[in-house]
């Protein structure tokens, strides 16, 4: 037997069980993990907010000088004050240094006096604190504004300050709200969120934060008074009574979201969760909660210690920088907007030329799509799935959508009302109507979804009977119509465990009958031509013969008597004879007729049986496939030899011929005209021709799982590669495989080079090739660590690649003579897990990439393949692609409760109006670009029945590609524009305005 259909003639087995140790280790690992991230989240947001709030005190501070300059005599007063207590700590080496430098001995002082009792000083010279950086999220936490005259004022004063009053500062005559007391007195509470415990880790959630200069109109609206704290103390406006942790300030209490218009802009962080004082330890009874906090402050302490920078030089250039000018708005300059995904915090910052992130108003795209074509046909593992209509179309499927491929004009047709994929086929003997039945699957909840059959017409597409809803079990095996009565009947065998047999009324869609088959496989059922209670089923082992009588089904086994009992009976035809002819395993054809009872044997009750009568040596290997014609003639399609065989009405051969070895074994024939031929293969291609002219591929496939693609950069061509080792070059406009080559390792990503000429194709064990489009013959080789590559890209002007590897690593390589020579020129290092998805600047300096452990980082390529630290500088670069997953631009893709490997893969249009999604249950999305806010309207669409692994538009947006994973299939969709709307329009927002890039 052919060695490439044993895994579908083997459908029994068993696998191995690990032993519950193993589990259990597996788990409480798991659980191990998933903790350790949760804390690395907790730790690195709480240290994110609190450098965003340590600052909110001193720039009040600075607003205030700015508008009443008499306010700082009194200031400086103040800080003279603490400077002279706290000089009176210090040792005598130190009293002596300070008179030698008086200048620094009071800022140096000063800012003690600002940390208490610590006895801890800051660098002198310049008054500034080093920039911090968030370890999860790589991007600088210090203040994005600070006034020009920065070094006139400490940035740390959280020391009480009880003189200092606002009544000095304010405008003469000016009086006092209440809304701006109340106001302060929410910032005087200085409360830190507590996060509960048990509720900590969230699989998708949505937050954001805002930086804003504070106006200093705002000052003119405060009122002097006190604040009484819950002991009874009185706190000046600008004092804080809180102890900070590490010697840092504690942030202000969060502000509701109404307040986001007013003079102080607030940090929104989604959900509102219960405030606690951050140096209150009479509110912490538990001594758990107090180990547990001491260790937050300890961990706090130590990220800030590792995150300073060393360069103070360097901190100031950067804030006289990005200071504005006194009284001026940043608008949302420094917006930025958060998600979770697996407990993992992802921060993304809001282009400039968003001014109100949350004004933006997303609606579906305009355009929409629509199935053009479907590549592939799924011969590998279905039989008797390939039928002629009297129109001339053939009837097959593939994933979720039976085709109607005319033979002779080369088009196509698609019934699509099945939810998952289809696994049997058979039509009326009108050869109009269609019965197919799909198979079970399960929903994006894994909840299994019920199978059934439908009966549809083939003309119109549409569907006329639903049959079977909540009957059928996993799903339905086989279908066959009735043809002594015109077809009134449909029975169905469905894949339980007992693979109930079940009848049907065509006409009033309810069931006749239902008996329980067989435990063993069925492959196929079909009624007696010329007698309609009569139901033949065969599979593995057997062959059984049904009655069907008063509502109910008997059944009588085929006897094999002396001849060798095979493994399967594969399938099996009707002679005009009214004999039944079998194929087996074995490669023979056996014929099947009554013989009458033994009565010498059995008695006088003995009934007749079903015996071989005849067997004739056929094929090497499995007889896949029998087709009766017309004349009484049988073909016979072999397995192992890749035969077709034309035996007479008494079984002698006249004619064969042997199909080629590329296509695989033969699945199943179709007779055209008595003399052209239809066949379906085991490697998922559909041949037509004759005996005397041989057979030519009118539908082929990929025959495993697929994960390559790329469309080309000019022509109407895109490259596919996967687990079956092939790469094939397909053109979309000839609906037609141009080439294919078939390689030593699978492919898993492929890139066209910019100029068209060359393609680079990346391998399972680190290698990748370089492949010339006209030639087909492989240019170049080379290997990047021992590790899958992921991801194929080059630069927009040919001058890089990148290869993305599963080491973790980015290689990038000098791209010469048109695509035909690479040198190594750098190596990416920085990823704590594999990489995902990568994309380019339209400059062709930057790359921007993602990981496993949904990571997104930016890479300066020309300064040298280094890692860009502050992720805000990115927020405004343009990109040459957009496939990257995560990203603020697609942010809006990811629906409520996703876990990052929900969506496979993402294309942004060549004219950057929409964007594709590839999801993980069978769905293809369109998304309007950009789309940066969450539950973003959308159009979906269903065809495959695996996981999307991919999806790419052609070089003009005309069509997109989608490739499904294990359904093997590729659904070529054509791009509809409703509108002609531009695509400034697309965002329908007065805040979203167009501005340069910086």
């Amino acid at each position: 037997m052919d060695g490439s259909t044993n895994s579908l003639d083997d459908v029994s087995g068993s696998s191995a069980e690990y032993p519950d140790r193993v589990f259990m280790m597996e788990g409480r690992l798991q659980a191990q993990e998933d903790e350790i991230m949760l804390l690395k989240s907790s730790l690195a947001d709480a240290l994110r907010r609190l450098r965003l709030h340590d600052q909110l005190i001193p720039l009040l501070k600075q607003q205030i000088i700015a508008v009443n300059p008499a306010a700082s005599r009194v200031l400086n007063q103040v800080y003279c004050s603490d400077s002279f207590s706290s000089s009176r700590k210090l040792s005598s080496s130190s009293a002596l240094d300070s008179h030698r430098h008086p200048a620094t001995s009071q800022v140096l002082n000063s800012t003690e006096g600002e940390n208490g009792s610590n006895g801890d000083s800051t660098s002198p010279g310049l008054i500034h604190q080093t920039p911090t950086y968030d370890r999860a999220t790589q991007t600088d936490l210090t203040p994005l504004v600070q006034d020009q005259e920065l070094d006139r004022v400490p940035l740390a004063l959280t020391r009480p300050v009880q003189s200092l009053s606002l009544e000095d500062a304010l405008p003469e005559g000016m009086s006092l709200t209440e809304e701006a007391q109340a106001k302060f007195h929410h910032i005087q509470g200085l409360e830190l969120e507590e996060k509960d415990e048990e509720g900590e880790e969230k699989d998708l959630s949505w937050a954001s934060s805002v930086e804003e200069a504070i106006h200093p109109t705002a000052i003119r609206n405060l009122q002097r008074d006190d604040h009484q704290d819950p002991n009874g103390s009185t706190e000046s406006l600008s004092s804080a009574s809180q102890t900070p942790i590490s010697g840092s300030p504690a942030p202000p209490k969060d502000l509701s979201a109404s307040s986001r218009s007013g003079p102080l802009s607030t940090i929104l962080e989604g959900k509102k969760k219960p405030l606690a004082r951050r140096n209150s330890e009479k509110l912490v009874k538990d001594p758990q909660e107090k180990t547990k906090k001491l260790l937050d402050k300890k961990a706090a302490s130590s990220a800030n210690l590792l995150n300073r920078s060393p360069s103070l030089e360097s901190r100031t250039k950067d804030l006289i920088a990005r200071a504005g000018s006194p009284g001026s708005r940043r608008g949302t300059q420094g917006q930025s907007i958060k998600m979770f995904i697996r407990g993992r915090p992802i921060t993304m910052y809001v282009p400039s030329n968003i001014q109100n992130y949350e004004d933006l108003r997303m609606e579906p795209p305009v355009e929409k799509l629509e199935l053009d074509w479907v590549y592939g046909y799924r011969g590998r593992d279905c039989r008797a799935n390939l039928y002629l209509l009297s129109s001339g179309e053939a009837v097959y499927f593939i994933a979720c959508v039976v085709v109607l491929y005319h033979i002779n004009n080369r088009t196509q047709r698609h019934y699509r009302k099945h939810t998952d994929c289809v696994r049997c086929l058979t039509i009326h003997p009108d050869k109009v109507r269609v019965a197919s039945g799909q198979t079970a699957g399960v929903d994006k909840d894994g909840k299994p979804l019920q199978p059934y059959v439908h009966i549809w017409d083939s003309s119109t597409l549409i569907t006329l009977q639903q049959i079977g809803l909540g009957t059928f079990e996993r799903g339905v095996g086989s279908v066959a119509f009735s043809f002594a009565d015109a077809g009134a009947f449909l029975c169905v065998i469905d894949d339980s465990n007992e693979h109930m047999l079940s009848v049907w009324d065509c006409a009033k869609g309810t069931k006749h009958t239902e008996v329980k088959s067989t435990n063993e496989a069925v492959f196929a059922v079909e009624f007696n031509p010329s007698d309609s209670t009569n139901i033949i089923t065969c599979g593995k082992s057997h062959i059984y013969f049904w009655t069907l009588s008063a509502g109910s089904l008997t059944k009588k086994q085929g006897i094999f008597g002396k001849y060798k009992k095979p493994k399967f009976i594969q399938c099996f035809v009707f002679s005009l004879t009214g004999d039944v002819l079998t194929g087996d395993s074995e490669g023979n054809i056996l014929t099947w007729g009554k013989s009458p009872g033994d009565v010498k044997t059995l008695g006088k009750g003995a009934k007749e049986t079903f015996q071989i009568m005849r067997q004739t040596r056929a094929h090497d290997g499995s007889v896949f496939t029998l087709c009766m014609l017309q004349g009484g003639a049988l073909l016979s399609g072999g397995g192992k030899d890749r035969k077709i065989i034309r035996w007479s009405a008494d079984l002698a051969p006249e004619r064969e011929c042997e199909i080629p070895e590329k296509f695989g074994a033969v699945r199943c024939i179709t007779d055209v005209n008595g003399e052209e031929l239809l066949v379906g293969t085991t490697r998922n291609a559909i041949l037509r021709g004759t005996f005397s002219d041989g057979f030519v591929a009118i539908v082929q496939g990929h025959v495993d799982e697929m994960w390559g693609l790329a469309t080309h950069p000019s022509q109407d061509v895109f490259l596919t590669c996967g687990h079956d080792r092939q790469v094939c070059v397909w053109n979309t406009a000839e609906h037609k495989l141009d080439w294919c080559t078939t390689l030593e390792e699978y492919g898993l990503c492929a890139d066209f080079c910019p100029n068209g000429a060359v393609v680079s194709v990346g391998l399972s064990t680190g290698r990748w090739l370089v492949l010339d489009l006209q030639t087909k013959e492989v240019i170049s080789d080379y290997t990047d660590g021992n590790e899958q590559l992921s991801v194929m890209r080059y630069s927009p002007d040919g001058s890089f690649l990148a290869v993305g590897s599963h080491d973790n690593f980015i290689y990038v390589y000098n791209v010469t003579e048109c695509g035909r020579r690479y040198s190594r020129y750098g190596k990416c290092n920085g990823h704590s897990s594999f990489i995902t998805h990568l994309d380019w600047s339209k400059d062709g300096k930057y790359i921007m990439s993602n990981s496993g452990d949904y990571e997104i980082l930016y890479w300066d390529v020309a300064g040298g393949c280094k890692l860009l630290r502050n992720r805000y500088e990115s927020k405004d670069r343009e990109w040459a692609s957009y496939t990257c997953v995560l990203g603020f631009h697609v942010m809006g893709v990811w629906l409520e409760g996703s876990d990052g490997t929900d969506i496979n893969a993402l294309c942004r249009s060549h004219s950057e109006r929409v964007v594709a999604v590839a999801d993980d249950f069978c769905k293809v999305h369109l998304f309007q670009y950009p789309c940066p806010k969450p539950k973003a309207p959308n159009h979906s669409y269903e065809g495959h029945g695996s996981h999307v692994t991919n999806v790419r538009f052609t070089h003009c947006d005309s069509h997109l590609l989608s490739m499904g994973g294990k359904d093997t299939c590729i659904l070529q969709w054509e791009v509809k524009r409703a509108g002609t709307s531009d695509g400034g329009d697309r965002l329908h927002s007065a805040s979203f305005t167009s501005s340069p890039e910086p």
